[in-house]
């Protein structure tokens, strides 16, 4: 029997306010027409101003997890997004390898919208070391890129070298997302180890971005679940996102959730 509709996998932190982390994704994978699974890493305190609270949970429970998800409902891809400590960043990463998990999207979750850190700063040498080489697709801000290769990325040029050196050290393509530039100009460079990609458009002005990160990898996810290539899945990812964010519902006093709702490629 053929499904009606693939499976995807996110492995992620709860956002109590539902506008990032695993409450986005999996209104992401709707909006797709994809069937959502989930692997949570860490139960977090936290709304539209800022995150209070970060709880993370054991690293046994999250393999559980994925491992029950891999044996009954094995996705056609998987991201990863807040993984909080070392100890988890290495749990999900022998996960991915003993399941052989699928079109992998790596979301290195570093610091909030709201600036809150999201990963302790001795795990982030252990995202590049163990969970970079396996992904099929690495999705940084400018911080995230920074950190990951070590040097400072602040116009397009620094993004394309940082593009480069992540699939160097190991990630079959890297998407340097231009939400951080300076400018009236949002710029989005994809990179996978033989051709490059740039989408532009206008920056919005808006404060309406908590959750962009997260729903922008899901968005992708779904896609490469679908079986699209990925220039095509990151073109809808983007174009997705842009709309979300247009139709704000304008809910909290900071930095509010996008509108999951809209429509997005669902064959």
């Amino acid at each position: 029997m053929t499904a009606p509709f693939p499976i995807a996998l996110t492995i992620a932190g709860s956002d109590s306010g539902g506008g990032a982390g695993i409450q986005a994704d999996l209104k992401t994978f709707h909006a797709f027409g994809v069937f959502g699974t989930s692997a949570v890493t860490a139960v977090t305190v936290q709304n539209t101003l800022g995150v209070t609270g970060v709880h993370p949970v054991p690293a046994e429970t999250v393999r559980a997890q994925i491992a029950a998800v891999a044996a009954d409902l094995p996705p056609a891809a998987c991201k990863t997004g807040m993984l909080a400590t070392a100890g988890l960043v290495r749990a999900v990463a022998a996960a991915l390898r003993e399941h052989a998990l699928p079109h992998f999207v790596l979301d290195p979750v570093m610091v909030a919208t709201s600036g809150d850190r999201l990963l302790d700063a001795d795990a982030e040498r252990t995202v590049a070391d163990e969970l970079l080489p396996l992904a099929s697709l690495d999705t940084p801000n400018l911080d995230e890129a920074a950190i990951l290769v070590g040097r400072e990325v602040g116009d397009v040029d620094g993004m394309r070298r940082a593009a480069a050196s992540l699939v160097e050290m190991g990630a079959r393509a890297a998407l340097l997302k231009g939400g951080h530039l300076r400018g009236t100009e949002m710029v989005d460079v994809l990179f996978d180890g033989r051709e490059w990609r740039e989408w532009r458009r206008p920056r919005l002005d808006t404060t309406s971005t908590h959750g962009t990160g997260c729903t922008l990898s899901a968005a992708v996810a779904a896609g490469l679940a679908h079986g699209r290539p990925l220039a095509l899945a990151v073109e809808d990812a983007l174009d997705y996102v842009q709309r979300a964010m247009r139709a704000a519902p304008g809910f909290g006093a900071g930095h509010g959730p996008l509108n999951h709702m809209v429509e997005a490629v669902r064959a």
